[in-house]
C-alpha cells in the first residue's frame, strides 16, 4: 500500500485524523512508537526522548547540550546508559523514520516525514492547515482546555514547531508543494477528511 505522512499547523487535528485513518486502513500509527524506538537505539529512557522532541531547536535543549555533554555524562552515570542531545535525535529520528517506511501501511506523525521521505516512491504526504479560531476550538474540544489555555498552546507549539524545522534546515513547511494533499480543517470535518485521505492513498497505491 503506502506511507502515509502527516504534517500539520499545532492545533489542527493532525493525531485526531492520523489515527482515525490508522483505523480505517489498518495501518499502523507510528507516533509514540517512534519514541520508543529512538529511545531503545540510543539506550536512553523514553521521557528523555519526549523532553528533546518537546525542546529541539530551543534554548533549553541548547542549554542542555551544553551543560549534559556526553563526556560528562559518561563519568556521571557510567558508558552502561545512552546519551541524547539534538544532533543525536535528528540522526536517530531519521533512521527511524527510513526504516518504518520500509515496512509500508504505516501513518509517520509529524517529525519532518515530509522532508526525510520526500523521494520514497510510496509515500502520501498529507499536511493539515486550519486558521487560528478554529484550532483553539479544536483544543478545547479534544485537549478540555479553556481559551486562554488553548490559545496559548497554539501559539507556543507553533514557535516549537519552527524551531524544529530550523534543525532541518527548513521554512517551508506550510508550502503545499511539498505535499499530495493539503486540507483546510477549517472548512472540513475529520471525518469527511479521513475518507478524503482513504481514497486518494487507496487510488495512489493501486
Amino acid at each position: 500500500m503506502a506511507v502515509i505522512t502527516i504534517s500539520r499547523q499545532f492545533g489542527a487535528g493532525g493525531r485526531t485524523l492520523g489515527r482515525m485513518i490508522a483505523k480505517e486502513m489498518d495501518y499502523v500509527y507510528l507516533d509514540e512508537v517512534i519514541i520508543n524506538e529512538i529511545a531503545k537505539k540510543v539506550n536512553v529512557s523514553k521521557d528523555w526522548v519526549k523532553s528533546m522532541e518537546r525542546n529541539v531547536g530551543g534554548t533549553l535543549s541548547k542549554l542542555f547540550a551544553i551543560m549534559l555533554n556526553k563526556d560528562y555524562m559518561s563519568r556521571l552515570i557510567g558508558d552502561t546508559r545512552g546519551y541524547l542531545d539534538e544532533n543525536v535525535y535528528m540522526d536517530v529520528l531519521k533512521e527511524i523514520i527510513v526504516e518504518s517506511a520500509e515496512k509500508d501501511n504505516v501513518i509517520i506523525m509529524g517529525r519532518g516525514g515530509q522532508y526525510i521521505l520526500a523521494d520514497h516512491e510510496n509515500a502520501f504526504h498529507l499536511h493539515l492547515v486550519s486558521d487560528m479560531a478554529h484550532r483553539i476550538t479544536f483544543m478545547q474540544q479534544f485537549y478540555k482546555l479553556n481559551e486562554a489555555k488553548a490559545e496559548q498552546a497554539v501559539t507556543i507549539g507553533e514557535k516549537k514547531r519552527a524551531a524544529f524545522f530550523a534543525k532541518f534546515g527548513k521554512a517551508d513547511y506550510d508550502s503545499p508543494h511539498l505535499y499530495h494533499l493539503v486540507l483546510n480543517m477549517s472548512k472540513l470535518s475529520l471525518e469527511d477528511a479521513k475518507d478524503i485521505v482513504c481514497l486518494l492513498v487507496k487510488k495512489k497505491a493501486s
